[in-house]
């Protein structure tokens, strides 16, 4: 063989095959950053129409971890695959960068404003970290190979991005729809501040469960009520109506008692611990208030609807004097409970809009700090959860308590301090939902919406549907002001609120939100300022992000509005996308997105939730320095986005064998074509033998499949696509077929440079597949590419190639019986892989194959002739009549070809390897077949099909 090892076309590249990607990404990260990559894509694209994916501000505290690499990569998938297209397609990351998980970190470290430092000392720490933790972040997502903006990021606490919050909030403000009130609203004692929806999160806890008599002050309007006569209730048995409630800490606040008005309420006579009452209840759940109070012979005594119990007087259960009216409200259900619902309008929606309703006292005896006011009519001072079983022991002393417990539920907890929260009434600035029917706008705009999975759209729906207002005011230092004058005694906004808001909006462009709060109100008031102050609260951190759409998509070139795509996780349907919708919609009566896509949230082999404590934390920066970006980008777009995400080390193993496979392709493809010069060499598609064209072809169909799956944000299922094409159309076939062409024919026949043709062609539409996913590794394959051409794969756009129609060509096959041919080449494999399971043969070189079969498949095999056999990779093959065939000729699938396989014994040729009985019939080159020789030493051998 070492004569002839310089006749053959070894494959050469030095694409390596370890891709040792922990080393080699970092060098090119350094290559794009020196050649300005993401500003001449800009540079390049300008003209193009445009897509925008708007970037949905990460909060600047903390290292990225999976559920970050998560969101970048898609979006840096979506942001490539439109590059690809011929879209301009910026990407613009940011940071919110206000609010309370950057104050507690402050806080830690040098106190809170106004105690041990000042108030602007604190703000100043609190930007200086979020900057720390903003170059950090940015460090970790560049290295994730993530294409951007990088050097010009939005910030919300940069001071123009600051004024354009103040000045959007300008626009709501002059569109009717923000007034201070006083609401009920999530608070949350560690924060001591309002709280969005969107931070509020619900945990199961164990609470109180019980069951408390109000008792009724007039027995004969109870009477009356049901139908009876006014004696029948005339004497020392006390009749009331049962609530039950898993707050006793918000009885105190109690001003009524609610029914439904349509609900069958019935009036039971029954015995207790306390001995015989008389008990008002609604039918549906009487069982339930039988067992869970232990009620001895409950009997029947009369049936109303709660309309005609509406107005009944109540004695309040441990206040004295104070007596509360029944009232009526739909909110009321049979789920559970008694039917009627104590109601505190300080301490619950529905209860407020009862309250409103009713003209009930706003009563809220409860501090910021969770514990009753020094003036609260029990327990002064008390912590409220901690109040919860004096007031149980207050209402048994009383003889009020008919049944007490614990339940486990879901309750309400801070997002940041996993701890409960409660409802509470104090005054803040909200956006209505009524005003100019924001609700129904909303609504509509999000009809109007493409939202990815579809399922977001009656999610986010249902939200809008049935949220109360929006709380905008926080209780914080490090944010932006609510900056507003108020009158001091009316406590009404300015008269000239909108010039002022600008007039301030002006100074925090120069100086940051410090100049508000250290404004003198004089210098924009003059005289006017003693009768005015300045707002104290700051605004919602989800309006800081919300209205990127003014701040950042309006403001910036590089932007525009509506954005085609928002895309975070599923949790935004009740955080950045409620919130932008909101606003968007409130300011320029549509949405500021015209697609929203949502992914899942990232969870372990098990579908547990990650935590330090159960070990199963996956860190991106970990998977980078050991397996590379690119693995875990691969992870990425191979899980299906719209579901949990499931990641372990094990996964991510089996994601890097898939990786070697697409890898081991691309090599090969590279490897191969060695001395191709696409300019010189390439060969025409009508010249091209008949497998070249099918692989062309079947990389042309794929091509058009691979786009539309990039456009429709398919992920997963493209990557399972690429996946086959690599294994099983090129590895498992083409590849394996064409080996012996590549090395063993002239090395500038046309049998050679056809294969290459369609190799070199693959290869550019595959480099360009896989830049949107695997961007380091598409890199480096365009940079081992022969031929002219640009810097980087990303400057280009989709490849496009000569249209191949197969078996258009005269006696080619077309797809339906290439597609035949496979299936009878498979069965071929699993005959021969039965002659070397045997110990027969060692490879398929090393048998011959016989065929026998009549008709259209009898036709199609003998159309090869003496090439059928590289078809096969055997040494030889033959097409007979079916009924030659010998009794242990095998069926194939269709039944209509049969198929015999033996050991071929005949040297072996030392170049090509083939067993042929011709071996040696040229003395002069006694090792080499005949087919070998004419290779070597003349004209070289003709292939038509294969």
């Amino acid at each position: 063989m070492s004569g002839y090892k310089h006749t053959l076309n070894l494959p050469q590249t030095e694409f390596p095959m370890r891709a040792g990607l922990p080393k080699r990404e970092p060098e090119l990260l350094a290559r794009w950053h020196d050649m300005d990559l993401y500003g001449r894509l800009r540079e390049q694209r300008q003209g193009q129409p445009r897509y925008v994916l708007h970037d949905g501000p990460p909060y600047a505290n903390g290292a990225i971890h999976i559920g970050h690499a998560v969101n970048k990569v898609l979006k840096d998938i979506i942001v490539k695959a439109r590059g690809l297209d011929g879209f301009d397609a910026p990407y613009v990351p940011g940071w919110d960068c206000h609010g309370l998980p950057i104050e507690l970190v402050v806080e830690r470290r040098i106190g809170k404003a106004g105690d041990k430092v000042s108030a602007r000392e604190f703000r100043t720490a609190c930007r200086e970290y979020a900057a720390t933790q903003v170059e950090a972040q940015r460090e970790d997502f560049i290295r994730l190979g993530v294409f951007g903006r990088w050097d010009k990021p939005y910030l919300t606490m940069a001071f123009e991005t600051e004024a354009d919050i103040i000045r959007a909030f300008g626009r709501i403000f002059e569109k009717g729809y923000v007034y201070r009130g006083e609401r009920p609203v999530h608070w949350c004692f560690d924060c001591g501040s309002a709280l969005a929806e969107a931070e509020v999160e619900y945990e199961d806890r164990r609470s109180p469960s019980i069951d408390v008599a109000f008792e009724v002050t007039e027995r004969p309007a109870l009477a009356g009520a049901f139908g009876l006569n006014a004696a029948a209730l005339d004497d020392d048995v006390p009749a009331s109506v049962v609530i039950w409630t898993t707050t006793p800490w918000t009885l105190p606040a109690n001003r009524a008692v609610a029914l439904h008005p349509e609900l069958e309420y019935v009036l039971v006579e029954a015995g207790t611990a306390a001995g015989r009452q008389r008990l008002v209840v609604a039918e549906a759940l009487l069982d339930a208030v039988t067992a869970r109070c232990g009620l001895q012979s409950p009997q029947v005594l009369a049936r109303a609807p709660g309309a005609a119990l509406a107005g009944l007087a109540l004695r309040h259960p441990f206040i004295a004097g104070r007596v509360v009216p029944v009232v009526l409200g739909e909110h009321v259900t049979t789920e559970q409970g008694t039917g009627a619902v104590h109601t505190a309008p300080a301490h619950g929606e529905d209860d407020y809009q009862m309250g409103r309703r009713y003209d009930l006292p706003m009563d809220n005896p409860v501090a910021g700090n969770g514990c009753y006011h020094e003036d609260a009519p029990v327990f002064p001072g008390e912590f409220i959860f901690k109040a919860n079983p004096r007031i149980v022991e207050l209402l048994a002393e009383r003889g009020r308590l008919l049944a007490g417990g614990e339940i486990e539920h879901s309750y309400p907890h801070c997002w940041r301090h996993k701890t409960p929260t409660i409802v509470r009434t104090t005054p803040q600035w909200f956006i209505s939902m009524e005003h100019n029917d924001l609700r129904a706008a909303a609504r509509q705009a999000i009809s109007e919406t493409e939202w990815t999975p579809s399922w977001g759209e009656a999610r986010i729906d249902g939200m809008i549907a049935g949220r109360p207002d929006w709380c905008l005011s926080r209780q914080r230092s490090w944010g932006v002001p609510v900056a507003l004058f108020l009158h001091r005694r009316s406590g009404e906004p300015h008269p000239e609120s909108l010039r002022l808001l600008e007039e301030v909006a002006l100074r925090v462009e120069r100086e940051g939100i410090d100049a508000w709060f250290e404004l003198d109100p004089a210098e924009l008031l003059g005289e006017a300022a003693a009768d005015y102050e300045k707002a104290t609260d700051t605004l919602d951190v989800w309006f800081d992000s919300g209205v990127t759409h003014e701040t950042v998509l309006r403001r910036r070139e590089d932007c525009n509005v509506p954005a085609d795509l928002y895309l975070e996780g599923s949790d935004q349907h009740r955080g950045w996308f409620h919130s932008s919708l909101l606003s968007s919609v409130a300011i320029n009566g549509q949405a500021p997105y015209r697609g929203v896509l949502t992914h899942g949230f990232t969870v372990d082999a098990a579908g547990r939730k990650m935590s330090k404590s159960a070990g199963n934390v996956v860190a991106p920066q970990k998977v980078i320095d050991q397996l590379g970006a690119d693995i875990l980008r691969l992870w990425v777009a191979a899980t299906d986005y719209r579901a949990e995400m499931n990641i372990s080390d094990e996964i991510l193993k089996r994601v890097a064998d898939s990786y070697r496979q697409l890898r081991n392709t691309t090599r090969f493809l590279l490897a191969n074509l060695v001395g191709f010069d696409p300019a010189r060499d390439a060969v025409p598609v009508s010249d091209m033998l008949a497998l070249d064209r099918w692989a062309l072809a079947r990389a042309q169909a794929l091509d058009v499949e691979v786009r539309e799956r990039y456009q429709r944000f398919e992920f997963h299922t493209l990557y399972q696509r690429l996946h086959h094409f690599c294994a099983v159309d090129m590895g498992a076939f083409y590849l394996d077929v064409i080996k012996d062409r590549q090395y063993t024919t002239q090395a500038d026949s046309r049998a050679r440079r056809s294969a290459q043709t369609a190799l070199f062609h693959i290869l550019e539409y595959l480099s360009r597949w896989l830049a949107p996913i695997l961007s380091f590794t598409a890199e480096e394959i365009w940079l081992h590419m022969p031929g002219q051409r640009g810097d980087s794969v990303f400057l280009e756009t989709w490849h496009h190639s000569e249209p191949v129609r197969v078996g258009e060509l005269a006696g080619e096959p077309d797809a339906a019986q290439w597609q035949r041919l496979l299936e009878i080449r498979e069965d071929v494999s699993r005959e021969l892989e039965k002659l070397r399971a045997a110990g027969t043969i060692g490879a398929a070189l090393d048998a011959e194959v016989q065929l026998f079969a009549d008709g259209v498949p009898g036709a199609l095999l003998a159309r090869f002739g003496a090439e059928l056999h590289f078809l096969f990779i055997s040494s030889g093959a033959t097409v007979q009549a079916a009924a030659q065939r010998p009794h242990d000729a095998v069926a194939d699938r269709s039944g209509e070809v049969w198929i015999a396989v033996r050991r071929l014994d005949a040297d072996k040729c030392v170049r090509c390897w083939h067993r042929d009985p011709q071996v040696g019939a040229d003395p002069e080159h006694p090792e080499l077949c005949p087919r070998c020789v004419v290779n070597v030493t003349g004209p070289g051998e003709q292939r038509t099909w294969l």
